[in-house]
């Protein structure tokens, strides 16, 4: 299951909405270890493999949501270059200045990335420099109680 930042929840509690804090941002998918929590550092172990994004301005969740669930806009096609080659293991849901530092105050998603049974499945998880990686659905669920 994805997990929240500490700024992330606060902002949630007292703020605004996860599609107003998050508004304009991109998904980074890494290899290597996946940090302890979404406020953890990116660590110098972990590679960043690409950053997806509409090709003009920033990834925006759709305005309408059904049973706690908000997916990306319908029109929206969300790729981006590789920028390394590796095995994707985790992503990051952050805004584009998020500067992957230790940080309490920054609004991010954090899971898991596979082809099976993960937050986030990909069709494959090696991914090759200067390809591009498509993300078609990308959704979020906020669970009932």
């Amino acid at each position: 299951m994805s997990t929240y930042s500490t700024g992330l929840r606060n902002g949630l509690a007292v703020v605004g909405s996860l599609r107003s804090l998050l508004a304009n941002s991109e998904v980074r998918i890494y290899s290597g270890p996946v940090p302890a929590t979404a406020d953890a550092p990116i660590a110098g172990s972990n590679v960043l493999l690409v950053k997806i994004k509409p090709e003009s301005g920033g990834f925006n969740f759709d305005s309408v949501a059904v049973d706690g669930t908000v997916t990306k806009v319908p029109s929206d096609i969300l790729q981006g270059d590789c920028l390394a080659s590796g095995e994707a293991t985790f992503y990051r849901h952050v805004l584009q200045s998020d500067t992957d530092a230790a940080s309490s105050s920054a609004y991010r998603i954090q899971g898991t990335v596979g082809l099976v049974g993960t937050d986030m499945e990909l069709n494959s998880t090696s991914l090759i420099s200067g390809q591009p990686q498509k993300l078609d659905y990308y959704s979020h669920t906020f669970l009932a109680q």
